[in-house]
């Protein structure tokens, strides 16, 4: 297991050194820039685009596999998982609380980016040879930029990304949450876990695509409203908490005790990898569920790009942290979703607040295990075709079992490693396709924004 962590530590230095970060915001900050600020404009427009017209209108046709709210959903349920209770603390007690400042700044940017990878996911996906369509960085990759050796090397980062950052992390994050408050036998969650997954992900992604979309928009808000309580009833905490992410997001050192010794560039480090691993902005895998979705336009599902990243990461990651950080329990030794569980019982009355973290956590994490799936078997179509798709279940249902018992540690540096090795040439994909990205915005907002302003009008 030693030779593991030393190989993954030197990997982990590269992929989350000083020019990953830089990267991942010049790549953020030129696609805004190219976009005209997307994530600064026309909300109103976005969100009529999106969550209203998924629940005022039936599909509206177009080619794919499910309807756009589904493709949404199964996204949303892959970002929305263990980073958003266990990363965050672990960001926290790793990077102090100044670690939540440089998840917000790259959530910022990467608004944009994830608007720009749906778009190319759909512009360039494909229909496999069982009817079902398939698309992703891999495919703009090998067909937009025409070189398939980046989208092979990206498919090959998907598979290790998706078996070590859901299969062991998430499993791993429930299993030790469960054994946290019930003392349940980790190897027993993970047996449960892997029938449940199983029933699942043999239905493909029509029904994981149908359990999303109904745990998805419960899950996200339910443990929102309970974070929005532990925020009012520890009103008189939170000046201090912003104080607190502002001033050690520059000054780490500040804040003593195991943290003495942290830089800057350290916060940042973990910041930027937690925030990735939670909203994937940056890593292009949304492109792959997203690219299944049955609409007209690329742009017109690439809208739930920005949108599920201020979800994901300015509601729920935020209130994650800022109870970790308010709680004050972020260096004492506790970790992962055990320290998310404490804080919420500690600023909640009662007790009640773990069983609503863990219930959260069960949730967000099984989501994850289905949703990830999905990634997985698409990676695997472009790759092997789709007679890979049988070895990839068993495969993934036994890692469910590994990832119940794995080091936390080693787990989450395994995680932050795979999604590093993605943003290489996913980030050249993005920039280097840029301006077709920009068209196909153009386009659509030309087309549907004069509607929506006209309807403003009328009212």
């Amino acid at each position: 297991m030693e030779w593991i962590e030393s190989i993954n530590g030197y990997i982990n230095d590269f992929v989350w050194g000083v020019p990953c970060i830089i990267l991942i915001m010049a790549v953020g900050i030129i696609t805004t820039v190219r976009l005209k600020g997307i994530q600064f404009r026309n909300w109103g427009f976005m969100v009529k685009q999106t969550y209203v017209k998924a629940f005022t209108k039936k599909d509206e046709g177009g080619d794919g596999d499910i309807s756009s709210f589904q493709a949404a959903m199964v996204s949303v349920s892959a970002v929305v998982g263990s980073g958003n209770i266990a990363g965050v603390a672990t960001a926290i007690v790793l990077g102090g609380p100044g670690a939540l400042f440089w998840m917000l700044v790259a959530a910022l940017v990467g608004c944009a980016t994830k608007f720009a990878e749906i778009a190319l996911g759909i512009r360039y996906r494909k229909k496999m040879a069982d009817g079902s369509w398939a698309g992703g960085p891999m495919y703009y990759l090998s067909e937009g930029l025409h070189q398939k050796w980046l989208g092979t090397l990206f498919a090959i980062f998907m598979i290790f990304a998706g078996f070590m950052i859901s299969a062991v992390v998430d499993t791993n994050t429930m299993a030790a949450a469960l054994n946290e408050q019930f003392g349940i036998n980790p190897m027993i969650a993970g047996v449960v876990f892997m029938i449940l997954t199983g029933i699942v992900i043999i239905g493909g992604i029509t029904r994981i695509g149908e359990v999303c979309g109904l745990l998805s928009p419960f899950m996200a808000g339910a443990y929102l409203l309970c974070g929005l309580l532990v925020i009012i009833l520890n009103i008189t905490k939170l000046p201090m908490a912003i104080v607190q992410i502002i001033s050690l997001a520059f000054n780490p050192k500040a804040a003593g005790g195991g943290l003495a010794g942290a830089t800057v560039l350290m916060v940042m480090r973990y910041g930027f990898a937690r925030g990735i691993f939670s909203n994937e902005a940056g890593i292009g895998t949304a492109a792959i569920t997203h690219a299944s979705a049955r609409v007209s336009s690329p742009a017109e599902q690439a809208i739930w790009g920005p949108l599920e990243v201020f979800v994901d990461t300015f509601i729920v990651c935020t209130i994650s942290g800022l109870a970790v950080i308010m709680s004050g329990l972020w260096d004492t030794g506790l970790d992962g979703a055990a320290l998310t569980m404490r804080a919420f019982d500690t600023l909640l009355p009662g007790h009640f607040g773990s069983f609503v973290v863990l219930g959260a956590e069960i949730l967000f994490g099984f989501s994850c295990l289905i949703s990830w799936y999905n990634y997985v078997e698409k990676a695997g179509d472009y790759l092997w075709g789709t007679k890979a798709k049988n070895a990839l279940k068993v495969l993934w249902l036994v890692f469910i079992i590994v990832g119940s018992y794995t080091t936390l540690g080693l787990a989450w540096d395994l995680a932050d490693t795979a999604n590093g090795l993605m943003i290489i040439p996913n980030a050249i994909g993005v920039i280097l396709l840029g301006k077709e990205v920009v068209k196909m915005k153009e386009e659509f907002y030309a087309a549907e924004l004069p509607k929506y302003e006209a309807e403003k009008r009328a009212k």
